[in-house]
């Protein structure tokens, strides 16, 4: 799914009724996965469509996204190699990424 389309899918989802996150690669270095632009659409029952890291890190932040959900704050996170959550996640192609997660109202 083109990330235009899963920003439209933010949108039907929320105007369904659903509590919506999304998750946005803000800046990568090196060898990421996914470019800048990229995005991860989460709902509060844990369903998501999309890609920020084809899928090395996604449960994380899918995880992170359930907490932005519940208390409303964003949160930027990082993962590289260097990150001891990158490595549990499985982010091992050398490169790092930077992705904000947000509440959508």
């Amino acid at each position: 799914m083109r990330d235009d389309d899963l920003l439209l899918l933010a949108q039907m989802w929320r105007e369904s009724g659903r509590s919506v996150a999304l998750a946005t690669v803000v800046e990568t270095w090196g060898s990421a996965p996914r470019p800048s632009g990229s995005h991860l659409v989460i709902d509060s029952e844990g369903h998501f469509e999309g890609s920020v890291s084809g899928g090395c890190v996604e449960a994380e932040i899918i995880t992170e996204a359930m907490d932005v959900l519940e208390d409303g704050r964003a949160r930027l996170l990082e993962f590289g190699v260097a990150d001891e959550t990158a490595w549990r996640s499985g982010l091992s192609c050398g490169g790092k990424i930077r992705v904000f997660v947000e509440r959508i109202d």
